[in-house]
């Protein structure tokens, strides 16, 4: 996974903590948390405040999320809303995080310049035991305060400040007095600088979640359905009308034309569907080439045509169907009209500009393995599980194309495979509030989401 981490496509933009106060402060946080401390002298945390090193030294990669829901956080400085979220349960939570910083920017840069900022996603349920589980999962909310207190001190003192401004006897309560002059040595001056973080509980209705082996959920539907990645054992019976697996290829294709979710990309408007079709294409001979020992660190647009004649033959069914549609397109023939059983179904679909458009190319991502650029993009936490099972001469292959195709051009390449999305990133997700709006207002463009 080095040859990852050097290429910036693994724990890529995550903030750095480096200097004696920072690491103290953290140490703070983390015991006041997790009951914990580190012994390391530098680390980096992502969003969340998770650091993969301090993980890796207390050997519990979930320390901020031991329950897999209700994920815990700590905020040492603003800057880390840039950073990915690492280990992350549901697809939902890094927008959250992100949306209560941009929410609460300067609140919590003055609480973070004093103290560590620590808290939680409160969702309705504190423990997930199966599947049925998921749907008892109608709010979340962001819970926050530093680690001294310093916002329940704050509204504690906002209180007493309104009772000494209203009530008739307040200005002779002597009492009262020296209780504010006590809180104020610990708050500061609220009434220049408030320390009260705004909060929003709402409705998590479609989203994904790493747990039982991975599930999408939509809840949000004309049809509704969970589809899973593994056939779930679990005999209890889910509020759904449909659960489906990856494997009921029909099934997931009807879920999601009914539901208006997809479209052709040959269908798409100032999209040049050929050259996509073409660059899936070039990956199936690559992941042919690779298992056969071929060197490919250094291959050139001959060198591929020259593996497409070596491997012709023995290319899987998936790349005779897609060359066939691009040989149609390139002579301007009628394509033909394929069924979810023919293996290049969903190589032939990206989703629609709608409010659950990431979600919907996350599950197409995993509906078509050979293109990893796209399960790089949409679902990196199943990417890096399927680039463990390469060969050496792919994994070579895939980080230095990610590297030198996608990653000098991250916004170009998601517009020119997905489309345009005014004012909806990698984050983009419908949080039950309407099209590109998080529970805290419209969702920003965030470029560094993704790393």
């Amino acid at each position: 996974m080095m040859r990852l981490v050097k290429h910036g496509l693994m724990f890529g933009n995550l903030y750095e903590v480096t200097s004696t106060s920072m690491v103290s402060r953290y140490n703070r946080a983390l015991e006041h948390v997790t009951g914990k401390r580190t012994a390391l002298e530098e680390f980096h945390i992502d969003i969340s405040g998770f650091s993969p090193e301090i993980g890796d030294e207390l050997d519990d990669p979930l320390y901020l999320n031991p329950n897999g829901c209700n994920r815990q956080f700590i905020l040492l400085s603003v800057e880390q809303k840039t950073a990915p979220l690492l280990n992350a349960r549901f697809s939902t939570s890094r927008a959250i995080l992100r949306r209560f910083i941009d929410e609460n920017e300067e609140q919590l840069f003055a609480l973070s310049v004093r103290d560590p900022v620590v808290g939680e996603l409160v969702n309705s349920v504190y423990s997930v035991k199966n599947p049925r589980d998921l749907f008892n999962f109608s709010t979340i909310e962001v819970d926050a305060d530093t680690v001294g207190g310093h916002v329940e001190a704050g509204d504690e003192l906002s209180a007493k400040i309104e009772r000494f401004m209203t009530e008739p006897d307040g200005w002779w309560d002597d009492v009262l007095i020296a209780e504010m002059v006590e809180l104020s040595k610990h708050t500061g001056d609220i009434i220049r600088t408030p320390l009260n973080l705004r909060s929003q509980s709402f409705e998590q209705r479609n989203f994904y979640t790493s747990l039982f082996g991975g599930i999408y959920v939509f809840r949000d539907a004309k049809e509704t359905a969970c589809i899973t990645i593994e056939r779930l054992n679990s005999k209890d019976d889910l509020p759904v009308q449909s659960v489906l697996s990856l494997d009921d290829r029909q099934a997931v294709a009807s879920f999601l034309n009914v539901n208006e979710l997809v479209e052709p990309i040959f269908d798409a408007r100032d999209t040049d569907a050929q050259g996509i079709l073409k660059q899936k294409l070039d990956f199936i001979v690559i992941d042919a080439a690779a298992s056969n020992g071929e060197d490919l660190s250094s291959v050139s647009r001959r060198d591929l045509r020259a593996l497409k004649r070596k491997y012709h033959k023995a290319l899987p069914e998936v790349y005779h169907a897609l060359e066939d549609i691009v040989r149609r397109i390139a002579i301007g023939t009628d394509l033909p009209r394929l069924t979810p059983d023919d293996a290049a179904y969903f190589y032939l679909l990206r989703s629609r500009n709608h409010a659950d458009k990431h979600l919907v190319n996350m599950l197409l991502s995993q509906m078509t393995p050979h293109d990893f650029r796209q399960l790089f993009i949409c679902h990196k936490e199943a990417f890096y599980d399927q680039y463990r099972t390469w060969s050496d001469e792919k994994k070579a292959y895939a980080s230095k194309f990610l590297a030198d195709e996608y990653m000098v051009d991250k916004v170009g390449t998601r517009e020119e495979l997905f489309g345009p999305e005014p004012g909806m990133d990698e984050d983009g997700q419908d949080y039950g509030l309407g099209k590109n709006m998080g529970p805290w207002g419209a969702i920003p463009v965030d470029e560094g989401a993704d790393d």
